[in-house]
């Protein structure tokens, strides 16, 4: 008799209380926020933002669900959706957008064909919160071609989607 394999079940991490600060995820999570939250979120998965949430930050992430008020820019990478409950002033980046009836947006959004084109200009302290380093060493990296990065116009630039496919690789070769 063959044995029923259970389906592993999906991980929700729930933020009820009042945050500050900044939030990053390497790896993929399911992330809702039904608080109030300050500060910067850096995602990947699926982030909600609950009905009741109050969320003053810049967001970054894969898939965005947003059903409260949340004042700051938001990139998504894969998609964006703002619920009939939403109330979102800031700049949106996103491949697709999803606005449903009730919504409302004050600011600008920007599309573009598929999720390769929606990519992050980060800077070297940027990559180095990212990657919990000091910005010298990323500096160092940068100069001797170790890690993704261009100099234009006097500084250094590093695409997210390059950073992030660098990581992937070196955790291969690792």
């Amino acid at each position: 008799m063959a044995k029923k394999q259970e389906e592993p079940q999906e991980k929700i991490l729930d933020v009820d209380a009042s945050m500050q600060g900044t939030i990053t995820f390497k790896d993929p999570v399911n992330l809702r926020i039904n608080g109030s939250f300050e500060g910067k979120l850096d995602t990947r998965g699926v982030l909600a933002v609950g009905e009741n949430a109050k969320v003053k930050a810049n967001i970054t992430g894969d898939k965005i669900i947003i059903s409260g008020k949340v004042s700051g820019n938001i990139t998504a990478f894969s998609s964006l959706t703002l619920t009939g409950h939403a109330v979102v002033s800031g700049q949106l980046q996103t491949p697709v957008l999803s606005i449903l009836e009730g919504a409302v947006l004050d600011g600008e959004v920007q599309m573009s064909a598929g999720e390769q084109e929606v990519s992050e200009d980060m800077s070297l302290g940027d990559v180095a919160n990212f990657l919990e380093l000091e910005e010298h060493v990323v500096e160092e990296w940068a100069a001797k071609k170790k890690i993704p990065a261009v100099f234009q116009s006097g500084s250094w630039h590093v695409r997210r989607s390059e950073l992030e496919r660098w990581i992937q690789e070196e955790r291969i070769n690792s």
